[in-house]
């Protein structure tokens, strides 16, 4: 679902991967769909590669939308110019065992925007996700 959607430090925004290429990559903005060169100078984070910190182990980003997503039934997460305390407020409804001591409201609001613009372009399908759940609780269980 995140596989080759990528922030680029520098770049406001998401990308996706185009292509790669021996000293760069070639990303593609969601916003524009200007095609541009990304550097190995730049830092670059890909969304798949990206967790919350939670009070017992670090949440996938996936799953996050995926609770966004479920506490929105499918629609759009408050905006991110909302105050800070609206902001964290909403973020415990949907994430209740976040961290509140490592997740700041910038990291919130990252969330939240990405969520949005993902949400926006149609690029959240969490039936892969539903379906590994599915076939963990299908496993027999070892006595």
């Amino acid at each position: 679902m995140l596989k080759g959607i990528l922030s680029v430090s520098g770049h406001s925004g998401l990308f996706k991967l185009v292509a790669e290429s021996k000293n760069n990559i070639i990303v593609e903005s969601l916003d524009t769909n200007k095609r541009i060169p990304v550097y190995s100078t730049a830092k670059v984070s890909s969304l798949e590669d990206i967790a919350i910190f939670t009070e017992n182990e670090d949440m996938p980003l996936k799953e996050v939308f995926k609770a966004i997503s479920e506490f929105e039934n499918g629609g759009a997460a408050i905006s991110v110019k909302s105050a800070d305390k609206d902001l964290k407020a909403y973020f415990q409804k949907v994430l209740p065992e976040y961290d509140k001591a490592r997740v700041y409201v910038s990291d919130i609001k990252k969330v939240i925007l990405w969520y949005n613009k993902l949400q926006e372009k149609g690029m959240l399908d969490f039936s892969a996700l539903t379906e590994t759940e599915a076939e963990k609780n299908s496993e027999p269980k070892e006595d």
